[in-house]
């Protein structure tokens, strides 16, 4: 009886040690998979939504293509809609966003604004002016992102600037992203918090600027005010470590990451857009070339 007991006692013991081993390892396993699922990509789909034919656009004398005919939105709508949102006009020959002061608000009547045509190699040049302490951008290369809600299920549309390099518009005199970032890289026609624009050499606000974007084959300059003022290389390493260096970083936001790592999807193209900061900005004189 009494060696029975001690048998019986052994292997209890021998059966609650086993099973507390069992436990312990799916709690860890449970645990990795909550980490890998906080760094994944959630499920995402680029919209395919029908362009404009480009060659129903102006064509001026010196070869640029004219997308913003200073009358109207022909070619425009907004980011993620069928239509132009209506904090959006036409004021004196100029693209304006009426802003209400309320920073990217992005409510039901603004939002940004894309020309519905995915270019591929090109030279954008334009002109802008700011409203005091103003904040904008302009954008290249965009998709229109949606993910699946984990909650609802739905799709949402996800911000423009998650796929698309940005070239800041901004006040630089009033605006506190002047001051913000690394060495002035929020300044106007800067690559927005990656590099500064070199010499920065914008108005100020009230007064036109003029600036340019060429993307060839991965190679990208803007340009402001008749200079060169920054360069960079898209796929390659060099734009990979910026990405990392970033709010975008494959640990900060998996999803940009991806998307902005290989900006332009497979045909390394996309949308020019126009940015609803919520403030008052102006665009005019908006033509493109088309580099082949």
């Amino acid at each position: 009886m009494k060696v029975r007991k001690i048998i019986n006692g052994l292997t209890c013991f021998m059966l609650v040690t086993l099973l507390m081993a069992c436990s312990g390892g799916k709690k860890k396993a449970a645990g990795e998979e909550a980490d890998a699922a906080e760094g994944a990509v959630p499920e995402y789909v680029v919209l395919d939504n029908p362009q404009v034919d480009i060659a129903d656009f102006q064509v001026d004398d010196e070869g640029y293509i004219v997308i913003f005919n200073g009358k109207d939105f022909t070619g425009w709508r907004g980011y993620g809609k069928e239509h132009v949102p209506t904090k959006w006009t036409i004021e004196d020959g100029a693209i304006k966003f009426n802003g209400s002061g309320g920073g990217e608000a992005q409510d039901g009547d603004g939002g940004d604004i894309i020309f519905a045509y995915k270019f591929k190699n090109f030279e954008l040049q334009f002109e802008w002016k700011v409203d005091k302490g103003s904040n904008s951008g302009v954008f290249y290369l965009a998709q229109e992102v949606q993910t699946k809600d984990p909650t609802s299920g739905e799709m949402r549309m996800e911000p423009i600037y998650i796929s698309a390099p940005e070239a800041q518009i901004l006040d630089n005199e009033n605006h506190p992203d002047a001051k913000l970032g690394k060495n002035n890289n929020r300044q106007s026609m800067s690559l927005y918090d990656m590099i500064p624009a070199v010499p920065q050499n914008s108005k100020p606000f009230g007064e036109w600027n003029s600036s340019s974007i060429m993307v060839y084959k991965g190679t990208v300059v803007h340009g402001q005010n008749g200079e060169n003022v920054l360069e960079y290389h898209l796929w390659t390493q060099q734009w990979t470590d910026m990405l990392q260096a970033s709010k975008f970083s494959q640990e900060a936001w998996p999803l940009a990451f991806e998307l902005l790592n290989n900006v332009g999807g497979a045909d390394r193209e996309g949308y020019i857009g126009l940015q609803d900061h919520g403030d008052d900005v102006w665009f005019r004189n908006i033509r493109v070339k088309i580099m082949e």
